[in-house]
């Protein structure tokens, strides 16, 4: 991305000679006085896996998003993490694990400059002898970015996507979870952001992305799409044989299944008659 270089740093390699998953939900519900917006959420993130999750809006995509982070906590439900019970109650819980979140709303201070951002709670400071004071020029080495004291507010959206996302790698997560990362960004800056994701990956690191872009992000990216509706999985596919139509019935309701893995039918249909 122009501008900047994200911090390559290789991940241990996570996989796993049993296949197990590197995270599961089971039976993940969250509901907010009388609405239910996750109802009994299954889920499984393998190693170097991508899994897109897509929905109307109103599905429960951000809520599991932030139930997995620890920002909203599920009312009920288990999450599993290498295969261990895990408690995540509180995003310390999620980082803990080797969970980063980056937020629809990426979460940067404008005022503050790339590297500032980057570093923001997680400060690298000089010994106690100098006074423990911020240690600029080990943070910019860290970093290696250009333009380095442009304040946020004045890059590009999708610099701004790309700080973002390196700012949770800096902290060496496992498993990086994306809510909307090219939402209201133009072409170049959605391949740009596309590119980043991928990079993910090849570091050995497991992806959840949320999008509504089915096109550019879902089907370009993703190894396997979750399909929420109602707060409900309704259908999963493997990414190979299916097209946008296929996703968009499932989204929807409409029983159209032109290609792709027609067991996802099936478990539209079952859910739907509960």
């Amino acid at each position: 991305m122009e501008g900047m270089e994200a911090p390559r740093r290789e991940a241990p390699d996570l996989t796993s000679a049993d296949n197990t998953p590197m995270m599961e939900l089971r039976g993940i519900s969250k509901h907010f006085g009388g609405v239910t917006a996750l109802d009994r959420t299954d889920l499984k993130l393998f190693p170097r896996e991508i899994v897109a999750i897509v929905g109307d809006n109103g599905a429960g995509k951000s809520t599991l998003i932030k139930a997995i982070s620890g920002t909203q906590p599920p009312d009920s439900g288990r999450f599993f993490f290498n295969g261990k019970p895990a408690e995540i109650r509180e995003p310390q819980d999620a980082s803990r694990v080797g969970i980063e979140t980056v937020y629809q709303d990426l979460a940067l201070c404008d005022n503050l400059d790339t590297v500032q951002n980057l570093f923001l709670g997680n400060e690298m400071m000089t010994s106690f002898r100098t006074g423990r004071r911020l240690n600029h020029a080990r943070m910019e080495s860290v970093a290696r970015i250009r333009s380095l004291r442009t304040p946020v507010g004045r890059l590009s959206g999708g610099q701004r996507q790309g700080i973002a996302i390196c700012r949770c790698i800096l902290r060496e997560p496992k498993v990086v979870l994306l809510d909307e990362p090219t939402a209201a960004l133009g072409v170049e800056q959605r391949q740009g952001v596309v590119r980043l994701i991928k990079r993910l990956k090849s570091e050995s690191r497991s992806v959840i992305v949320i999008s509504h872009d089915l096109h550019d992000v879902v089907l370009e990216v993703a190894d396997r799409i979750v399909v929420l509706r109602l707060g409900r999985k309704v259908a999963e596919f493997e990414r190979a044989g299916i097209n946008a139509s296929d996703l968009v019935a499932a989204i929807t309701g409409v029983q159209h299944m032109s290609r792709g893995d027609r067991r996802a039918d099936v478990v539209a249909n079952g859910l739907a008659s509960e």
